[in-house]
């Protein structure tokens, strides 16, 4: 009797033991860079790069530019998989000189450019577009905001792209600075192709605890990372991410991380930055 006992527990146990191990998938690390880095990139565990909206799919260009750059990345070791600084500080979000109609001309270039170049993620941070002028209302804003979120994805899902909204610390922007603020703004414009962004750098700048990633997890698909101190590269003064990674992996995160620092030597600095977050991944 226990002998058959043993022979049908031990299946069920390797069983879910196989199911465990092929849930661990590593999380894609990369960096807020220019795509030119990335061969450098690759050389060290990279998985991909994050440019700059303006810069790589540069929307107020000639399509003869972005050809080019498109070229450019097609023969790249490393796709781009994110672009950031998206929307112009001159094209405001919200306020009485708010130009939606502007501002969605500019996101249908970028997120059909966007779809061509296998960009998958836009990060809407913009904190010159969407900081509340002074003397405005903020329940006025907040609407404004709301709407050209839900108009924004409606185009985004056309081109099978994702906005994240990016929380900025309160010395960048007065307007969605945590997590906790950006989530509720997601959950009202509710739409799939309007997500969340967690940036650890701007959540430890504020004192935003992990807790706000475990509560909005489900809506985070992308993070950005840095040290406090100097916006310093991870590894660069020892700053312990694992509080936050932790709370990532209650969630089941399965996004990208990108490393948007200030860099002092790149070429010495990316090999101990992958390993910093991998090795605080890991524990």
């Amino acid at each position: 009797m226990h002998y058959l006992l043993y022979v049908v527990v031990i299946p069920i146990l390797f069983s879910a033991r196989s199911v465990a191990k092929s849930e661990l998938k590593p999380i894609p690390i990369g960096i807020c860079t220019n795509l030119a880095n990335g061969e450098k990139m690759r050389q060290y565990g990279y998985a991909y790069v994050e440019e700059g909206v303006s810069r790589f799919l540069v929307p107020t260009k000639p399509e003869e530019e972005f050809e080019v750059l498109l070229n450019e990345a097609a023969n790249s070791p490393l796709p781009v998989k994110a672009c950031n600084s998206f929307i112009p500080g001159n094209l405001k979000s919200v306020g009485d000189e708010a130009v939606h109609q502007k501002i969605l001309e500019f996101a249908e270039t970028a997120f059909r450019r966007a779809q061509r170049a296998g960009v998958e993620i836009i990060v809407f941070g913009s904190g010159g577009s969407r900081s509340i002028p002074e003397g405005f209302s903020r329940e006025k804003a907040r609407a404004q905001f709301i709407k050209l979120g839900k108009e924004m994805a409606q185009i985004a899902q056309k081109y099978n792209v994702t906005i994240v909204l990016e929380p900025l610390n309160t010395t960048e922007c007065n307007f969605i600075n945590s997590v906790s603020e950006g989530g509720e703004i997601v959950k009202e414009i509710n739409h799939p192709n309007f997500m969340l962004l967690a940036d650890l750098y701007h959540m430890k700048m504020d004192d935003e605890s992990p807790e706000s990633i475990v509560k909005y997890g489900k809506l985070i698909k992308h993070v950005h990372i840095a040290e406090k101190e100097d916006r310093a590269v991870p590894g660069t003064y020892n700053e312990d991410f694992r509080p936050y990674f932790n709370a990532l992996k209650k969630t089941g995160y399965k996004g990208k991380i990108s490393i948007e620092a200030r860099w002092k030597d790149f070429n010495t600095q990316i090999p101990v930055a992958i390993e910093t977050i991998k090795t605080q991944l890991n524990n």
